[in-house]
């Protein structure tokens, strides 16, 4: 596995002690080709000989690794964040609307390969990380949050918290309720990374948040669930909390005023890893 630290990034006009944001290219063996992740690290870092607890962040459909850095509405808040919590930050880049799944059909779109076996591993050996489950988290919004959610439930020995924000919980687009053409687009790159896939309950397909419910039961993993109530989302958002209710699941549901967009990230990402930090354990 390869990594080359490419760029360092600095916000020198906050009024908080500073960290450091790397971004580095690395190279996935199981889809041959790299990828970008941002890393940012607390102040603390660089003096002290602390292992630290990682928060996995991760991106929406259209976006890529520095989106947590450049979109929001509060700049330097992953920044901040880190402070905060004394925590590492990992901001992996993915393919558009590729959800952080392995497709079937596509050896191009092997991205839970890639963040399970590839990137989590790398992380763990470039950096002072606490290499266990009681100490790594994930998040992440819109697609991000589909990923967060189906990666915990899949690898739980992985993730002691796992949170969505305007997650697309069920990848069903008759819940998309936007323009036809991206609705048909949607579909159609799907179709061509899935195959025709069941989205119906009761028996919902494994590729989908809604249809990985069974496995968070009894696995020791916190679970937040936040959307805006005008999100176009927001069904799905319930969908899930009405299945984990059902399989009485504890989680955290949060419905806010707002809609999918940065200004409600920007607020929902503190919220998010407040709930997290409450199950992070800071010793090996």
């Amino acid at each position: 596995m390869k990594l080359r630290l490419i760029v360092f990034f600095f916000f020198p006009s906050l009024l908080f002690a500073q960290g450091k944001v790397d971004s580095l290219e690395v190279f996935s063996p199981s889809m041959q080709k790299t990828l970008k992740v941002a890393v940012t690290t607390p102040s603390t870092y660089p003096t002290s000989q602390d292992r630290y607890p990682v928060i996995y962040l991760l991106h929406g459909g259209s976006g890529s690794y520095s989106d947590w850095h450049k979109k929001v509405t509060q700049k330097g808040i992953v920044n901040q964040l880190a402070e905060t919590y004394n925590v590492v930050i990992v901001t992996p880049g993915v393919g558009p609307a590729s959800y952080y799944y392995d497709s079937p059909l596509l050896d191009s779109v092997r991205y839970e390969t890639y963040m399970i076996q590839e990137l989590i591993p790398l992380i763990d050996t470039q950096y002072r990380t606490l290499a266990q489950k009681e100490s790594r988290a994930i998040t992440g919004l819109s697609m991000g949050g589909h990923g967060a959610i189906t990666l915990a439930a899949k690898h739980p020995e992985l993730f002691v918290a796992a949170g969505s924000m305007s997650g697309v919980m069920n990848i069903d687009t008759d819940f998309w309720k936007v323009g036809e053409d991206f609705r048909n687009l949607r579909k159609k790159g799907q179709l061509e990374m899935l195959g025709p896939i069941n989205y119906k309950s009761p028996q919902f397909n494994p590729y989908t948040a809604v249809g990985l419910v069974d496995q968070l039961k009894d696995q020791g993993i916190a679970v937040i669930i936040d959307c805006g109530v005008d999100d176009f989302l927001i069904e799905t958002n319930r969908q899930m909390h009405e299945l984990l209710l059902e399989k009485k699941i504890a989680h955290e549901y949060i419905e806010r005023p707002g809609a999918h967009t940065w200004t409600y990230w920007t607020e929902a990402v503190p919220i998010q890893f407040s709930f997290i930090n409450k199950y992070l354990q800071r010793t090996p």
